[in-house]
């Protein structure tokens, strides 16, 4: 079977190693508004790709558009959907971060945040820190230039992975605590100031996840841990202006 998936290219990225280590095909709908490297990465792999031409850059309707197309290429019995928004593994697969979290920090987490695309990571790792730590705040995270989840306006941005246009259907009301929308321009400044001052060269919903997690801390009493997650690599980002500006 052919494994069709709709992804930014992180998802499709990971996919297409694994398609390619059992070699299965792999059809790859994504978009020219994303990284050069993820998809050059993918085409790498041996997958396929179906580009969503966006001269726009990330839109409200890219995200769906994928989707809709995914669903029409995936129709059959010779095809398998992955669909990251729906499917349920993804939850489950991110649960290990939370596993390692409870070890790594016996004496509690005050609270953690992470930015939402499909939601898996965030859901996954609440809820064994919300089962061993109850009290755990929870803050899930999206571009204020696209408040979907906190405002109902999805909007245009260019924080690849995050902001997908629609709440996704992985984020469970009864798992986190409060939705912030952190703005695009101090997530990226942010970027420069982790590889340069920290030398975590990471990418812009990380540098969102840290600004946010900064100032969670800032409103906690002294003392309080406050979580979140380096979520990929930098060098996706290198062709852009993230690093140049």
């Amino acid at each position: 079977m052919t494994v069709v998936e709709a992804t930014g290219g992180s998802t499709g990225s990971s996919l297409a190693f694994i398609c390619a280590a059992k070699k299965y095909p792999f059809r790859v709908v994504s978009s020219d508004a994303f990284a050069r490297e993820k998809l050059r990465t993918m085409e790498a792999l041996g997958a396929t790709l179906d580009l969503v031409p966006s001269p726009a850059g990330i839109t409200p309707d890219l995200i769906p558009s994928m989707v809709r197309r995914a669903n029409e290429l995936a129709r059959g019995e010779e095809f398998y959907l992955a669909d990251q928004f729906n499917n349920k593994d993804a939850r489950v697969g991110y649960e290990g971060i939370g596993v390692e979290l409870v070890a790594q920090f016996p004496g509690g987490i005050d609270a953690f945040c992470g930015a939402v695309g499909g939601a898996g990571m965030v859901m996954g790792v609440s809820r064994v820190l919300k089962a061993k730590w109850p009290a755990t705040h929870v803050a899930v995270l999206e571009p204020a230039s696209s408040p979907t989840i906190t405002a109902g306006r999805p909007g245009k941005h260019s924080v690849e992975g995050i902001g997908i246009g629609f709440v996704p259907p992985h984020l469970e009301r009864e798992l986190f605590d409060e939705a912030c929308a952190v703005d695009e321009e101090e997530a990226r400044a942010m970027c420069r100031r982790l590889a340069r001052e920290e030398g975590l060269l990471v990418g812009t919903s990380t540098g969102l996840n840290v600004v946010a997690a900064i100032a969670l801390a800032k409103r906690l009493e002294p003392g309080k841990t406050v979580v979140t997650v380096a979520v990929d690599t930098g060098l996706k980002y290198m062709s852009g202006n993230l690093f140049t500006e």
